[in-house]
């Protein structure tokens, strides 16, 4: 583990002094958890780039490392020097001379952090009996991430192939599992690896989110409330708990100890705590979400700040531009991150575009790095793929409501939130025409000094028009699917909720600043919001959850395929996402089906094909010779799906046995 915190920090120290060429001011933890994700962004890059000229090494990870870190030599130049001074200097002046503000800020911040660490141990949990996990939604996930990460560190998988579908271009964002692999040729254990990243990447979404809160709002006590709703969204889910309370004979506190099931995800509600079902699951948006956050953060500074006289206005190609195009650079290596994410991005900036046309230097200048970034790794993602284009749209009303009421679908999954939000709007727009009519020649707005980063502005028309394409994401994920299976909707849609989250936080800072109905109103109100996701997230968190990924079995002999096989060996396994291969780094012919669906595979063919090899004979000879087929495994599930015929599989040399697993090398 401590080679992973020493990885992390030295990611954090370069990417945190990147953010000097993009932001004049900010505090120094920003600074320090943007830093966090985009040399986390750099590293990951910088590694696919090398790996796929010279292979996955100690060397290689070590120069995607220094890459990373040679932003450092920004402060060569005494005016960035200086402002890390002045950064260093505020965060020991906010240290010093303790009082009940400062002690609740420094206990918001180790909650948090307490709170991330129970959380993200659970993700993947190595015991004497196998591998397991601690986390409901993440059995099928857990494996396929691990497929990803040893497919790097011992499959030699460079260029990336879909080691769940081989002779496929690895088309899945895996920019967050390939650097969990370079911390691995460090020395650092996977399970090791994975927590450190996702505690470091999941503190750094909390800062960031809410830097992004206070900006948007000029609020503290909204920029608080912010990350809250995001860590423990959820709807009304914590009426079914206390129904289940009382339908059983246990006490509150002994039922709490044993939460039977989420309440925020399963056949009545899906739109699942964000912990629960995304940041522990799909960690690639645990990565993208912060830097799409941080970008967003940016850009709304830049519209809502001082518009330049025309005696100064900046060319396109001044230096000015810069801060912007280097912004832009970085965003644009989302494709490789969570491609999700710089959808998003896309509809923001062209939104931004048409609302702020005399920002469009600024907006061309971002858009120009976007570019240069993306379209190498779009057009590489793309060619070679087994994704079939036209299985991630189609007309789909309503999300996944099924058969439920829109409204009362969106009421009860997200609870108070959407009504909190509309009294946020409204109570945006009221400030924006009083200030108007108080004044008709002046905005309604607190100015900011700096030109890239300010201080926490408000400007009641710009930010109602800067919430505009997040309404529109809200609509479209609910008219449009985005994704083979419609449920990764989820995937845009949690950006609408994070769009919406200061309206929401507004309304709540409003009623608690009321008298006191309004004190007990806004305690009632986060309460609700948020209670449904943190019963959840303290079932996973409270290890309550245990559940098997791999038996024991399955890792010895994975580890002795990993000694007696070479790296790029084409396996043929059940189609499971837990198949024993997963450990191995070697390609399967196909694994989950699940899986495949989900990025748009059609795999009906090759999975006929591998039900008639498990069955023997003349035609499982010549489909092994067809694909290549290596080895094959036959394991309990092997035999509980497929009845393989192992009177013809014995005629092969047996290269691996454990308990139930046998391997057999048919080529």
């Amino acid at each position: 583990m401590l080679i992973s915190l020493i990885l992390i920090t030295f990611l954090t120290l370069g990417g945190a002094a990147l953010t000097h060429l993009i932001a004049r001011d900010g505090p120094l933890l920003w600074r320090l958890s943007a830093g966090c994700i985009i040399g986390s962004t750099i590293c990951g890059t910088a590694a696919f780039i090398l790996a796929c000229a010279f292979g996955l090494n100690a060397g290689t990870a070590a120069a995607a490392v220094i890459v990373s870190m040679l932003p450092l030599a920004v402060f060569l130049r005494p005016d960035n020097k200086n402002r890390l001074t002045r950064d260093w200097q505020r965060a020991r002046g906010k240290l010093d001379g303790a009082n009940s503000r400062k002690f609740a800020r420094f206990a918001y911040y180790l909650f948090f952090f307490l709170l991330f660490l129970a959380f993200f141990s659970r993700a993947m949990i190595e015991t004497p009996d196998g591998i397991f996990t601690g986390a409901s939604q993440n059995l099928g996930d857990l494996p396929f991430h691990l497929g990803a990460i040893f497919s790097f560190t011992d499959g030699a998988n460079f260029p990336p192939q879909n080691p769940s579908f081989a002779g496929a271009k690895f088309s899945y964002p895996f920019a967050a599992d390939l650097l969990t692999a370079v911390f691995a040729k460090f020395g650092a254990g996977v399970s090791d690896a994975m927590f450190i990243l996702n505690v470091a990447w999941a503190f750094s979404l909390l800062v960031i989110i809410e830097r992004f809160v206070l900006n948007l709002t000029g609020d503290r006590l909204a920029a608080r409330l912010g990350p809250v709703m995001l860590f423990f969204s959820g709807g009304l889910g914590f009426t079914a708990f206390f129904t289940d309370f009382w339908a059983q004979s246990q006490g509150l506190f002994e039922f709490i100890r044993h939460i039977p099931l989420d309440y925020t995800i399963g056949e009545r509600f899906r739109w699942g705590n964000s912990m629960v079902v995304m940041f522990i699951t799909q960690r690639s948006i645990l990565l993208g979400m912060p830097l799409s956050i941080f970008t967003l953060n940016i850009l709304w500074e830049l519209v809502s700040s001082q518009k330049a006289d025309e005696s100064e206005k900046r060319k396109m190609l001044s230096p000015a531009m810069l801060p912007f195009f280097i912004l832009g650079l970085l965003a644009g290596l989302l494709p490789l991150i969570h491609l999700h994410s710089l959808f998003v991005l896309f509809v923001t900036g062209v939104a931004l575009l048409i609302l702020w046309p005399g920002r469009r230097n600024e907006l061309f200048s971002f858009a120009i790095g976007v570019a240069l970034s993306a379209l190498p790794e779009l057009v590489w993602s793309v060619s070679g793929s087994a994704s079939e284009t036209t299985r991630f749209f189609g007309w789909h009303f309503g999300w996944d409501k099924g058969e439920q009421n829109f409204l009362w679908f969106w009421l009860t999954n997200t609870g108070l939130f959407i009504p909190m939000a509309l009294l946020g709007l409204w109570l945006v727009f009221s400030r924006h025409r009083a200030g108007t009519a108080a004044n008709p020649d002046a905005r309604s707005t607190t100015k900011a000094k700096a030109h890239h980063l300010s201080e926490p502005a408000v400007d009641s028309l710009s930010l109602l028009w800067f919430y505009t394409p997040f309404a529109f994401l809200f609509v479209l994920a609910n008219t449009v699917k985005l994704a083979p299976w419609e449920w990764d909707n989820i995937k845009v849609l949690i950006y609408w909720f994070v769009g919406t989250i200061p309206f929401a936080a507004i309304a709540i800072s409003w009623l608690w600043r009321q008298k006191k109905w309004g004190v007990a109103a806004a305690v009632l109100g986060i309460l609700i919001l948020t209670l449904s996701g943190a019963i959840d997230v303290w079932r996973t968190a409270s290890g309550q959850v245990m559940i098997k990924v791999f038996d024991k079995d399955a890792v010895e002999i994975a580890r002795q395929l990993r000694e007696k096989t070479p790296a790029t060996g084409l396996f043929l396994n059940a189609p499971t996402y837990n198949t024993a291969g997963v450990l191995t780094g070697r390609p399967s012919l196909m694994r989950y089906t699940g899986h495949l669906s989900s990025h748009g595979i059609d795999y009906s063919a090759r999975e006929s094909d591998v039900k008639r090899i498990y069955r023997g004979g003349a035609a499982a000879d010549q489909l092994m010779e067809k694909y290549g087929i290596e080895y094959v495994l036959i394991s309990p599930e092997e035999k509980n799906t497929l009845s393989p015929n192992e009177m013809y599989f014995s005629k092969f040399p047996v290269t691996a046995e454990s308990g139930a697993y046998r391997v057999y090398k048919v080529r």
